[in-house]
């Protein structure tokens, strides 16, 4: 069959050609980067793409709804019934208005919201100060221990009496250990706070019970539906019933108009994906692909913050091995394998170049990797941390 985009656009052919390439020939380490399946794409790339469809099902604003209200509808059931929610939207277009939706649901702005800080794992959302979260509402951070690279939930505890915030936020984009829902739901409960889970990271091990869930301790729950979830890029939000006509409101009308109905049509079908047996696996295998990954490189001599992983991911603080995290980054990428740069607990090294390297393992267990070839990828990331200038080692590894 000829190649439409081939024929009509072919510089743009030629950049698609070639990202498929460079995917297929990386190994890809990037926690937050997977590879979806070709139902998904499929599904992404429907004819859905052509329809505007503001408002929610039975309630649009624009006739010709009556496929896409069915494919709401599928994605909302299949997300409540997979993760056991009371209510879904799955309108928000990414995880960062989906995070301030939950906030502005549940509170005003100049409310006090507190959330893990930046430079310890949070992400810009959980009130980082150059972010609009920071700026709408008035946000205190907690961070981690630096000792144990694990969250004191103590010393959490006495910052939420201290500043009595309308809400937690719990969730990372760079911590290594299982979060204890339970225990951010006490510490909520105790000054009057709402917690607010946000598990774009975690949500495929949530789904596939490798990782404990946050439905029945949080008030709103978010997460992005690629990650370790496998699904296009977009959100969801869960809740429970008791905010769900707020959730609604403030997705849209509030923050958002029409929903890329194309890529809830690629959410409902990542979420079949995700209640099968196959799946379960393979988040377990991504688990077990982590920890022999981080076991490795501790045997190499790297320093993982937390001593290790109970998840997707690992972050290495490379001031033991006086490697600026870009600089490792970069050889590695060199040698065809992607990570990303990353700040670790009390890091005196600015953001853009800092001491930490992030690395996981979603994407390459997607991929059919398993032990074995997470040892040889931690070996790899040793040679090159060994070899970082030397041009003929990296390209040796790249081969």
């Amino acid at each position: 069959m000829e190649n439409i985009l081939k024929k009509i656009d072919p510089e743009i052919y030629e950049l698609v050609e070639k990202e498929e390439a460079r995917q297929r020939r990386s190994i890809r380490l990037i926690a937050s980067e997977n590879y979806v399946s070709l139902a998904v794409r499929q599904a992404t790339g429907s004819w859905f793409t052509n329809k505007y469809s503001e408002g929610y099902p039975g309630k649009r604003y624009y006739e010709g709804q009556d496929n896409t209200d069915v494919v709401e509808e599928l994605a909302r059931h299949r997300a409540k019934s997979l993760f056991g929610a009371d209510h879904a939207n799955v309108q928000p277009l990414s995880g960062s208005p989906a995070n301030l939706a939950a906030y502005l649901a549940l509170a005003e702005p100049g409310d006090t919201i507190m959330g893990l800080a930046l430079p310890d794992g949070g992400h810009l959302t959980h009130g980082w100060k150059v972010s609009v979260t920071g700026k709408l509402f008035n946000s205190v951070q907690y961070g981690i221990n630096p000792e144990t690279g694990r969250f004191d939930y103590d010393k959490i505890a006495e910052m939420a009496g201290q500043h009595k915030p309308k809400i937690i936020i719990c969730g990372a984009t760079a911590y290594t250990r299982e979060i204890d829902f339970a225990k951010f739901s006490e510490i909520a409960k105790d000054v009057g706070a709402y917690l607010v889970a946000d598990i774009a990271h975690i949500a495929g091990l949530i789904a596939g019970g490798v990782h404990i869930s946050p439905i029945p301790y949080a008030d709103v729950v978010t997460t992005t539906t690629h990650k370790t979830l496998r699904g296009p890029r977009g959100s969801m939000i869960l809740c429970k019933e008791e905010h769900a006509k707020k959730v609604d409101k403030t997705v849209f009308p509030g923050l958002q108009g029409g929903p890329h109905m194309h890529t809830i049509c690629g959410i409902a079908v990542a979420l079949k994906e995700a209640s099968t047996p196959a799946f379960k696996e393979y988040a377990k295998q991504i688990i077990k692909n982590a920890k022999a990954m981080a076991q490795r490189l501790v045997e190499h001599g790297f320093n993982l913050v937390s001593g290790g992983t109970d998840n997707h991911l690992m972050l290495i603080d490379l001031r033991n091995k006086n490697i600026p995290g870009k600089v490792l980054a970069q050889a590695l990428s060199k040698a065809n394998i992607e990570t990303n740069c990353n700040s670790v607990p009390n890091d005196t090294a600015p953001p853009f170049n800092p001491s930490g390297l992030r690395i996981g393992t979603p994407a390459i267990t997607t991929r059919g990797m398993k032990d074995k070839q997470s040892h040889q990828i931690a070996d790899w990331i040793n040679r090159v941390a060994e070899n970082i200038d030397n041009e003929s080692a990296l390209e040796k590894i790249r081969k």
